[in-house]
């Protein structure tokens, strides 16, 4: 009872922000989509990754949250060519079939740990034979950043040692932006 009134609390007080934010962004209704299942999709980017194309993909899910945005956000994905670091995002593919877009938190060796940005304790593993490519670019509707902007760069790091109160901070973010 109380957490869909705190909820309500801050819809209310966060939802002017949302609509300045869509006005903002530009962000309409939307559209029709077509859409591929992740196995089927995310195995052509793979392949055409792997013949040194980038490609450019919608995300789907809200586990990078809150930097990329489901369906808002794009990725620019290139085959890795430079050694792998954390805090790089990557496409992985951590079972056949099964994809995941993450952010790097360790790596030992060829043994590598992700986690999403808005996850709050859950992590995947992978080697590095695993990783299918890395962003480079994070697409947003106005404007596009590349991953290696110091500023993006900054937040990223911060993000990282507020997870102890992440659980909190999404919350927030999610009544900012009319989540329900």
């Amino acid at each position: 009872m109380m957490k869909v009134l705190v909820k309500k609390i801050l819809l209310f007080l966060f939802l002017p922000l949302r609509k300045r934010k869509q006005k903002r962004d530009g962000v309409t209704d939307q559209v029709n989509r077509q859409e591929l299942p992740n196995a089927i999709l995310l195995g052509m980017v793979k392949e055409a990754i792997k013949e040194g194309h980038t490609a450019t993909i919608a995300v789907k899910g809200y586990s990078m949250r809150p930097f990329l945005e489901h369906l808002r956000d794009k990725v620019l994905l290139e085959p890795v060519t430079k050694p792998l670091a954390i805090n790089d995002a990557i496409l992985a593919e951590i079972n056949p079939g099964h994809y995941v877009l993450h952010r790097i938190i360790k790596l030992d060796g060829s043994n590598i740990t992700m986690m999403g940005d808005g996850n709050i304790g859950q992590t995947e593993s992978c080697t590095t034979s695993n990783v299918v490519g890395i962003v480079t670019e994070y697409i947003r509707p106005k404007r596009s950043i590349k991953a290696d902007d110091p500023q993006l760069m900054r937040k990223i790091r911060l993000w990282r040692r507020l997870l102890p109160a992440r659980r909190l901070l999404l919350v927030l973010y999610k009544a900012s932006i009319g989540v329900d």
